[in-house]
């Protein structure tokens, strides 16, 4: 497959700068696969497309406030990034001062500190790793900490760029609440997993009352994820290592469901990724996955994706067309006209916007 296949053209006004007024208020777009049927309705009528017994496996991962605007002591400034330490497994030891940032702004040293918007030193260069890439120690303990203090939402370039030039603020209250999921547990991801954004107490109530089971996982979400196809042959992508992992109880609601011949559907790429990159028979395991899901992939795990709408060029649309192929449908050519049939209809794109659930 070649890179341009995977293009589309989408209008930029469909791309949203912010979230739902709430949270299940978002579209959802529910399209079956073998019968290229498509639904369109309300998130929070997920419920009508499910039934007892279905398995939704869940993204535990908590985005870190990740992004850092930084100043030199000469008050030039640094645009930062927070990578969780699993990011460099080359890396043998952190610990709670060292972690590893992706900075851009000037030059720089080691032992340059780099301070906040007060003037006050909070980091301190240690070594450069690569470009771009830099072993930096926080000056204020821990880093969940620093981040916490000095750090806000990692919102993608493309939501800062659009609030920019619509005159808005880049990191907006909201966003601390809105670009995390009701249920975010361990610590790690650099970016959220959008497709979970859309639930609310009250839906996951009315699932549990109807029967739905979940699970949860964890993959800590890197840069990777969302890095563009840049090779002009899709298999020559190399995708970025991300640390996951899973404990018994995720591994044995996944046995039980497969052998009871239940539906197992992951809600958003990541736990896609994590379901085929595990065993048969899955165990409680940690790990990194680099997997890239191709149309032509056999999968084993997983029967339905809940998903957002995804850009042009991009592994997850890939991924897509792979499951789409899977389920008995046309793969990449029915994925790019339901893109156009939800362009189309105004649809949300990106990761504050609307969802697709993909059903065989």
């Amino acid at each position: 497959m070649q890179r341009t296949e995977l293009d589309f053209e989408l209008p930029e006004e469909l791309i949203a700068r912010h979230p739902s007024a709430q949270r299940d208020a978002s579209r959802l777009l529910v399209h079956h696969s073998a019968s290229a049927q498509s639904s369109h309705v309300h998130f929070d009528e997920l419920d009508q497309f499910l039934r007892a017994g279905d398995l939704l496996v869940l993204n535990n991962t908590r985005v870190v406030p990740a992004r850092l605007a930084l100043r030199k002591a000469t008050g030039g400034r640094v645009e930062g990034l927070w990578l969780s330490a699993a990011a460099q497994p080359s890396i043998a030891t952190h610990g709670n001062h060292l972690a590893v940032l992706m900075l851009s702004g000037g030059r720089l040293r080691p032992g340059v500190q780099l301070c906040d918007e007060a003037g006050e030193a909070v980091i301190e260069l240690v070594e450069k790793l690569r470009p771009g890439r830099w072993l930096a120690r926080s000056l204020r303990g821990a880093w969940e900490s620093l981040l916490e203090e000095v750090g806000t939402p990692p919102l993608p370039p493309y939501i800062r760029r659009l609030r920019i030039a619509a005159g808005e603020e880049e990191i907006q209250a909201e966003d601390r609440e809105r670009y995390q999921t009701i249920w975010a547990g361990p610590s790690g991801s650099v970016a959220a997993p959008t497709a979970s954004l859309h639930f609310t107490p009250q839906l996951l109530q009315r699932l549990d009352a109807m029967g739905v089971e979940r699970t949860e996982l964890t993959l800590h979400v890197g840069l990777g994820t969302f890095a563009p196809v840049e090779a002009d042959e899709l298999k020559q992508h190399l995708m970025h290592a991300e640390e996951f992992s899973l404990d018994e109880a995720c591994a044995q609601a996944l046995r039980r469901a497969r052998a009871e011949g239940r539906r197992i559907i992951a809600v958003g790429t990541t736990v896609a990724r994590v379901l085929e990159s595990l065993p048969r028979e899955p165990q409680a395991s940690h790990g990194w996955t680099d997997l890239f899901l191709l149309p032509g992939h056999h999968f084993q795990a997983l029967d339905g994706l809940l998903t957002n709408f995804h850009t042009p060029h991009s592994t997850l649309l890939a991924l897509v067309a792979a499951l789409c192929q899977h389920q008995g449908g046309k793969g990449l050519s029915q994925v790019k006209q339901v893109y156009s049939e939800a362009i189309a209809e105004r649809y949300r794109f990106y990761s504050y916007g609307d969802a697709s659930l993909w059903l065989p």
